[in-house]
């Protein structure tokens, strides 16, 4: 498969971190976990720096559902409850996604989600649209192989993988979708990584937090500490990562999550990270500072509240 050739200046220049408002839609897993929960509400919460314009279901198989098409479903379920607690209409906002994996680069997954990535990609003139997604990578990879001319018009931000220095990358969101994943990092597209283990693994918070600055604010607070509180049924020096609200942060104030300018790596067989130094460029984040993150989401989320 070939797609269209992005020079390394070219390349740089997208990967500027954003200044102003930006563009973006979100692709999530949000029945997966609970963390995906409280991105979706911090980018729609958030619109003095971000321009949600959509977001779309992704694709998860673990044991909270009985396979990629139903974790589609209730991620998509997921994403309707929690609108409706932020008075937010889901028409031409919400779109289900694949329904399965991304198996070889012949079959793109087609669905209303990767359509809908598309139509609004090609719309985008000199500024980006950013993708911002914290799941399985199937949808984007599969918009990438339907319309190659997208990589030249958007910017994606994927939350999957662990860090560039890890034993390996055998993380849930790239082991379940190594073959759209793969696409990802080969492809050339403008490519911001945000690693877990490493990284957004510091992102841990605890119930006597949640209570104090979640529990309260708004219906859609309440739901969010039921489902931290719920989590775990053992409190006592008991914390949550809370991951994927490191994209979201990212986009809002980019020394929050520091990145660097890497060469693309290499996916092995194995799920580790092999690198080639005449591979194209990309950002990579190296840490994350939890405590401005945090305290930026808990605002934000006091203020939608008042």
């Amino acid at each position: 498969m070939k797609f269209p050739k992005i020079t390394d200046g070219v390349r740089l220049q997208k990967l500027q971190p954003a200044t102003g408002k930006v563009r973006m839609v979100l692709d999530t897993d949000t029945y997966n976990e609970i963390d995906d929960q409280f991105a979706v509400v911090y980018s729609l919460l958030s619109p003095e720096k971000l321009d949600a314009e959509a977001i779309y279901a992704a694709p998860f198989f673990n044991e909270r559902s009985s396979g990629p098409a139903d974790g589609m479903e209730k991620s998509f379920n997921e994403i309707l409850r929690l609108l409706d607690r932020l008075d937010v209409s889901p028409e031409d906002f919400v779109f289900k996604g694949s329904t399965e994996y991304l198996s070889d680069y012949d079959n793109p997954c087609k669905s209303d989600a990767v359509s809908d990535l598309i139509e609004r990609a090609m719309k985008s003139d000199d500024e980006p649209l950013y993708v911002v997604a914290i799941g399985a990578i199937t949808n984007i990879a599969s918009a990438i192989l339907i319309e190659p001319e997208i990589v030249n018009k958007i910017v994606v931000v994927w939350l999957g993988g662990h860090a560039l220095h890890w034993s390996n990358t055998n993380e849930f969101n790239l082991k379940q979708d190594v073959t759209a994943a793969r696409l990802v990092f080969d492809c050339g597209v403008p490519l911001v990584h945000i690693p877990c283990a490493g990284v957004t693994s510091h992102l841990h918070t605890t119930v006597p937090e949640m209570k104090a600055y979640v529990k309260g604010r708004g219906e859609i607070g309440d739901y969010l500490f039921e489902l931290f509180s719920n989590y775990s049924t053992e409190h006592c020096g008991w914390s949550k990562v809370i991951w994927d609200i490191a994209a979201i942060a990212y986009l809002i104030d980019d020394s929050w999550v520091p990145t660097e300018v890497v060469h693309s790596p290499i996916i092995t067989d194995q799920r580790t990270w092999s690198f080639d130094r005449s591979r194209h460029l990309m950002r990579s984040a190296f840490m994350v500072n939890r405590d401005p993150i945090f305290k930026d989401f808990f605002r934000t989320l006091a203020s939608h509240s008042a």
